[in-house]
């Protein structure tokens, strides 16, 4: 520390580099207005099956205004609306709702069901689907249930790539998850094909702009800072990649869900901190994470540039005029 800061402040001088983008996408808000739009419309209580999306105090909010959050369809009482989270459902699952009378509305990201479409497609012409994604991951088991059993085969390592042993080689096809690590489904992907010249693949990428941009901004903070933090759940897929981005970067990382679970001493040797948030993270957990460090340093904070996104989606008919 200089001079001329120590004799301004005897808290010590800390940077922080801001991610951009950061935080929520377009599918984690347009599932996040379903909700509460459906609670305008319906009344509470609304049941959504799953979290809307993976973040403690998104959930807590909707909870706040009537939301009732369950696991399974078989949780939601008769007679009373039910959405299906931003992640996307079995196929059944709305069937089931429909034959239990049930008012449902769908707030499954149009990216997750541009890859449910795939999936249909590529077996209805015969193809067998190689799936790269994270066993138990909800957008996994969505996407698992929209074909029919022994029609898919879950990828979820290189070595996994390297081994998988299909019964017809020729008509085989891939898809992934929307919120993988890009580098990692990129050498997954290259093994496929390297094995498997014939495979065939989605005609754009599947992972999805946000989990792409925010990976790219971590890496761009990254060789600035000298630590990371990730604001964002331990069940978000998108929020842990971030970590892992950095941790590659070769810094120090860590995935917090909000500023009171920040161990201070961990920043002990840290001048630079690159701050970031998952897709399903609010602004206002990292603005509560900048205002927890200004009580402690004297705070530096840069907002970095990075790709804008513009991107929206409609609303389901249920609730556009809510």
């Amino acid at each position: 520390m200089d001079g001329a800061t120590a004799s301004q402040s005897d808290k010590p001088t800390l940077d922080l580099l801001i991610a951009a983008p950061r935080g929520f996408c377009a599918g984690v808000d347009r599932a996040i207005r379903i909700v509460e739009l459906s609670i305008e419309k319906f009344g509470a209580p609304v049941y959504v099956r799953h979290e809307i999306v993976h973040n403690r105090h998104v959930v807590d909010a909707l909870k706040a205004k009537g939301a009732v959050f369950v696991e399974e369809l078989d949780d939601v009482p008769d007679g009373v609306p039910v959405v299906f989270s931003a992640h996307g459902v079995p196929k059944m699952v709305p069937h089931k709702a429909a034959e239990r009378g049930l008012d449902y509305i769908d707030a499954t990201c149009p990216l997750v069901s541009k890859v449910h479409r795939q999936a249909e497609r590529m077996v209805e012409a015969g193809r067998h689907i190689l799936f790269i994604g994270h066993r138990g991951h909800p957008e996994v088991i969505g996407t698992f249930g929209q074909t029919p059993p022994g029609t898919m085969t879950l990828i979820e390592t290189n070595a996994d790539a390297e081994a998988v042993a299909p019964a017809d080689p020729a008509m085989l096809a891939f898809l992934t998850q929307t919120t993988l690590s890009v580098d990692d489904t990129a050498q997954m992907v290259a093994t496929l094909k390297r094995r498997f010249p014939l495979i065939q693949g989605p005609r754009g990428e599947d992972i999805c702009y946000a989990t792409s941009n925010r990976q790219w901004a971590v890496k761009e903070i990254a060789m600035q800072s000298d630590a990371i933090l990730v604001l964002g759940a331990p069940n978000s897929s998108n929020s842990v990649r971030l970590v892992e981005v950095a941790e590659r970067a070769g810094k120090r990382a860590r995935l917090i869900e909000t500023a009171r679970d920040l161990d201070l001493a961990w920043l002990d040797g840290v001048q630079t901190l690159g701050i970031s948030a998952g897709a399903s993270a609010p602004e206002i957990l990292v603005r509560e994470l900048v205002d927890l460090l200004a009580r402690h340093f004297e705070v530096r904070e840069r907002e970095m540039s990075g790709p804008e996104e513009l991107m929206t989606f409609k609303l389901p008919r249920a609730v556009a005029a809510a």
